[in-house]
């Protein structure tokens, strides 16, 4: 009897070819099932690209030697809805896939080996209020694989929390200079006096430091560079209130209305929820949805 894995993919792949889409996105969660699919003869197949966790160990040539594009993914449990989103995020950053893309995906629930679920999406076409998803804002902006990684920061933030307990913080990324004239300190600036070049966000030191400051009143302010300029900033932007961020907190209000005075992008993650929000001018323009079982609340 033909492995069920093969026939989902088998078919997904037909559907590729019916609907003319550019890629097949297929998430793996296991160096097993990632060997498994290099064996099964499928790998030879155009157009597929594996979207596996950034902490899987497999050696990256055995990945390459097979001739398959890769997507390391946010190493944690988010939902279905938001493993794509971020897969398509990392797949334009990466020049696998255009914001004008058609793909087809195909997955099983995280950190299980069955795949259950085959979906497809026109990046082109708009998406439902409820999984928001408008990629070119962030794909054209100068600082995109800054907002990447602080992406990554707000997702481990969102389903961690810190020391067992739920934080919600919020980072403005690019245009610093304004944003800093549009703040003021809400309480001591733990960044201030350091080199930019130990202030980079990409520093495992300094990733390690926000999560711990996240605990604190305000927001991080981070150059189109990666550098943190600070932390625990209050945003004097006017909050905003518009159907789309109905529901919302001050939280929300406040870091889409910075979005729309600057050229800023900014990042939040929920107290409550966990959810990571990302604005651009006033709008959301993306949610991710990490699950926090792992969280203790």
């Amino acid at each position: 009897m033909k492995d069920q894995r093969i026939s989902i993919i088998e078919s997904a792949l037909n559907l590729v070819s019916e609907t003319k889409s550019h890629k097949l996105f297929l998430f793996l969660n296991t160096a097993q099932e990632c060997r498994w699919f290099l064996k099964s003869g499928l790998a030879a197949k155009d157009n597929v690209v594996l979207v596996i966790p950034k902490t899987l160990d497999i050696p990256e040539p055995e990945l390459k030697d097979a001739g398959v594009e890769i997507i390391r993914s946010w190493a944690g449990n988010q939902s279905r809805f938001s493993r794509i989103k971020y897969a398509f995020l990392h797949g334009v950053l990466q020049d696998i896939i255009h914001t004008d893309s058609k793909v087809v995906c195909v997955l099983g629930p995280w950190g299980k080996s069955h795949l259950d679920t085959v979906t497809i999406h026109d990046l082109a076409l708009s998406w439902s209020e409820d999984f928001p998803f408008e990629p070119q804002p962030l794909v054209t902006h100068k600082a995109f694989n800054i907002i990447m990684a602080v992406v990554d920061i707000a997702l481990d933030i969102g389903a961690l929390g810190r020391e067992g307990k739920p934080v919600g913080t919020t980072f403005v990324i690019g245009d610093a200079e304004s944003v800093l004239k549009l703040s003021h300190q809400a309480v001591f600036n733990p960044f201030k006096g350091y080199p930019k070049s130990e202030r980079i966000i990409t520093r495992p030191e300094v990733v390690e430091s926000i999560k711990e400051l996240a605990k604190l009143d305000g927001a991080f302010v981070i150059s189109d560079a990666g550098v943190v300029e600070a932390a625990g900033r209050h945003l004097d932007a006017r909050s905003i209130v518009t159907k789309q961020l109905r529901g919302l907190g001050s939280r929300h209000r406040a870091a889409a209305g910075i979005t729309r005075m600057t050229k800023a992008v900014s990042v939040v993650v929920s107290e409550s929820t966990g959810r990571v929000t990302i604005f651009e001018k006033g709008h959301i323009i993306s949610t991710l949805e990490p699950v926090i079982s792992r969280r203790l609340v």
